[in-house]
């Protein structure tokens, strides 16, 4: 098999990144009729926020006992328990649209129990994935994960959007992302992974809390996670784009939906680009430049009055990211011993949904105070401060030069070590070949 496709060649990742998509389109062409269902009961723009609200606030909460789990169950029984609570809310949805609603607090309701599921979900899919492919093909399986996640977003709201347009009801909506959760559970179930034996035990406040620990003490993996927390935050033009199609750009509904397609296409195409191209060099640096990109990006997006630049700076900016996230999520991944990485990665979940959610609430609160244009233009210039402040603080983040598993050599030692990675004693070296 070629190379640039080589993570394909594990049934396992196959089956993996079927469901995968299955289930993302799911739950995005879900979103896309919940949203229109509450905004027909109700007419207020403040509704469709709490509905982000919904389903961020379990996680919150959830997010060490979530990790926690993932780290002493099963992963792939956690996936299938998921799958099919998924499919059950998408039926508890089918249910009171039936019956008829009056008030969008039942739906409300369906959403928290969505998002306590999502809480466990995420972390465990995240961890999931380095189970399912040799280490040195790992960063081609991010690379292509990154992809069919992004063609999925793309994917998802247009099918909801389509569907409930064509039919005049969610119900169908409702319908098929339930049967695409329990087809997902099918394909989840072949797959097969040799997982270490788990503890055992009662679990203890410490073992929890042990994630945080872990980040704290690492510092390349906490600057790695807040890198984009931050960047993210401040960055957030996304959630403007209604403002920009309507009042700046004045191209409406359907050139709305151009634009929120614009970052997911640089998205795919860079992902894609990366998995026949390696990141083999300079990680690191890398990721700074990127994010540094994104940030300018973002500023020439907020600038712009002219449809072609902005949407050629949207692009470049999903593609840029989609970099930060690949080697983001390699040097994560791998750099987590397997006991730690479901902790690690709810602790990782948190900061990235803390970015969205809370980064879309950052840009109108700016929006509201400053105007839109300068909410976006600020955003961006924030953006490039960060990084030059991350360069600083974290200069483990410049130092990483090949990504964890590219390495090569026959003592075995790896990427991070050998560019200056501080976290490196014989212990955790053999935690990792555990």
């Amino acid at each position: 098999m070629p190379q640039a496709r080589v993570a394909f060649q594990y049934p396992s990742f196959r089956y993996f990144m079927t469901a995968r998509f299955l289930t993302t389109a799911a739950s995005e062409m879900q979103s896309v009729a919940v949203a229109w269902q509450v905004y027909s009961l109700t007419n207020r723009p403040l509704d469709l926020g709490l509905v982000g609200l919904a389903q961020f606030l379990p996680g919150m909460v959830l997010f060490l006992v979530a990790g926690h789990t993932a780290d002493r169950v099963a992963r792939k029984r956690i996936l299938q328990s998921c799958y099919l609570a998924f499919s059950l809310c998408s039926g508890l949805l089918v249910a009171l649209t039936l019956r008829g609603l009056t008030t969008v607090w039942p739906i409300y309701a369906a959403l928290l129990l969505n998002g306590a599921v999502r809480a466990f979900n995420m972390p465990t899919g995240q961890a999931y994935l380095p189970q399912l492919v040799a280490e040195e093909h790992f960063p081609n399986a991010v690379a292509w994960s990154s992809s069919i996640f992004q063609a999925a977003l793309i994917a998802g709201p247009m099918a909801g959007g389509l569907l409930y347009a064509f039919t005049g009801t969610p119900v169908p909506v409702y319908v098929g992302a339930g049967l695409a959760y329990l087809t997902g559970l099918l394909l989840i179930a072949r797959t097969r992974v040799k997982a270490p034996p788990r503890p055992r035990g009662a679990a203890s406040i410490g073992a929890v809390l042990g994630g945080l620990r872990y980040i704290w003490r690492d510092k390349l993996i906490l600057g790695a996670i807040s890198l984009d927390l931050f960047a993210v935050l401040l960055g957030g033009a996304v959630a403007l784009l209604p403002v920009y199609a309507k009042e700046i750009l004045s191209i409406g509904a359907t050139g709305l939906g151009i634009l929120r397609a614009a970052p997911g296409a640089g998205a795919v195409l860079m992902a894609i680009l990366v998995a026949y191209r390696p990141i083999d060099r300079r990680a690191g640096v890398t990721m700074l430049a990127c994010v540094l990109g994104f940030g300018i990006c973002t500023i020439v997006f907020g600038l712009s009055r002219n449809l072609a630049v902005s949407l050629a700076a949207l692009a470049a900016l999903g593609a840029l990211d989609m970099i930060s996230v690949i080697i983001r999520h390699t040097v994560i991944q791998l750099g987590t011993p397997d006991e730690m990485r479901g902790r690690v990665s709810a602790v990782n979940m948190i900061f990235i949904g803390a970015s969205n959610e809370v980064g879309q609430f950052e840009s109108g609160l700016t929006a509201q105070w400053f105007g839109t244009v300068p909410a976006v233009v600020y955003g961006g210039i924030g953006t490039v401060v960060v990084v030059a402040a991350w360069a600083w603080l974290f200069p483990a983040l410049r130092r990483v030069d090949r990504l964890p598993g590219q390495a090569t050599g026959s003592s075995g030692d790896s990427a991070l070590r050998r560019s200056g990675h501080p976290d490196q004693s014989p212990r955790r070296q053999s935690e990792r070949a555990n």
